[in-house]
């Protein structure tokens, strides 16, 4: 009868018989809803330093795949320019091997002459020599 007389004056007696102002159950709910929100905060500053850790690596990343493409981009110009390079200097060759064959054409036709030059002065000197 004290207890229920000390609950309508909205005292309450806890496990350990102290006196309280709240009634225990309340008193036991809010020391849960303290524990679960502490629990609440520890998740979430370990969710904001995990959601951080991974902005940090996918900026590292990025940062890798962006130099990667600036390398790939040099080297695909290298490769055209070396392409556009290949092809002059192949240009450059064909008409080098056209002027020698024109030079060799050329002293085909001046050996050819000279074969004959040699060959009518040979028998003109046999010519002269049978004469005398």
């Amino acid at each position: 009868m004290a207890d229920e007389t000390l609950a309508k004056a909205g005292l309450y007696f806890d496990e350990l018989n102290k006196i309280r102002v709240l009634e225990p159950e309340i008193a036991h709910q809010t020391t849960e809803l303290k524990d679960e929100c502490k629990e609440f905060v520890d998740k979430i500053r370990d969710f904001h330093e995990r959601a951080d850790h991974f902005i940090q690596v996918a900026d590292t990343l990025s940062s890798a795949v962006e130099s990667e493409k600036m390398r790939a981009i040099g080297s695909r110009n290298l490769i055209k320019s070396m392409s556009k390079q290949r092809e002059a200097q192949q240009q450059q060759l064909l008409a080098l091997i056209g002027e020698k064959k024109l030079e060799l054409e050329r002293l085909r036709v001046q050996y050819e002459s000279l074969q004959r030059m040699d060959a009518e002065q040979l028998e003109f000197i046999e010519q002269f020599i049978m004469q005398k």
